[in-house]
């Protein structure tokens, strides 16, 4: 579903009227419509339409799309490089040689790692295995 971040209420509350028309009063669809209705006025009338704006695009969007990698990198010592050099921050995802890692603070001590982490496309390549199969044996 494509997502219109500045859609406009009052066309909304139109089309509603327009639709609840169409069902008599106090049927099961005249009153879901009003309820649909009443609450986006609610939000509108208590100043929550940018709130509600974003929860809605994040409803819509796919988890895969709201993953961000933060650099890319071809090999791990140009990413190695890159986060000894102060700019990396603890969760940023970075890509190395198509392969997904996370920074994480160092286990004893002070500083950042990078922590082996699957990007959603990397995880889409496999299929999991079977619930009756044992992992190990899934790719034979």
């Amino acid at each position: 579903m494509l997502y219109n971040p500045q859609f406009d209420v009052d066309s909304v509350f139109d089309l509603l009227r327009t639709i609840n028309e169409k069902y008599p009063e106090g049927s099961p669809e005249d009153e879901a419509l009003r309820i649909a209705a009443v609450a986006l006025f609610y939000v509108r009338e208590t100043q929550k339409l940018d709130d509600y704006r974003e929860f809605f695009r994040s409803f819509y969007t796919p988890a895969i799309d709201s993953i961000v990698v933060a650099q890319t990198f071809t090999s791990r010592e140009e990413a190695d490089a890159w986060l000894g050099g102060g700019q990396a921050r603890e969760g940023d995802l970075v890509r190395i040689s198509g392969q997904g890692f996370q920074v994480m603070p160092v286990r004893k001590g002070t500083g950042l790692r990078l922590v082996r982490m699957p990007l959603p496309e990397e995880l889409m390549k496999s299929p999991p295995p079977k619930p009756d199969q044992d992992p190990d044996t899934a790719k034979e």
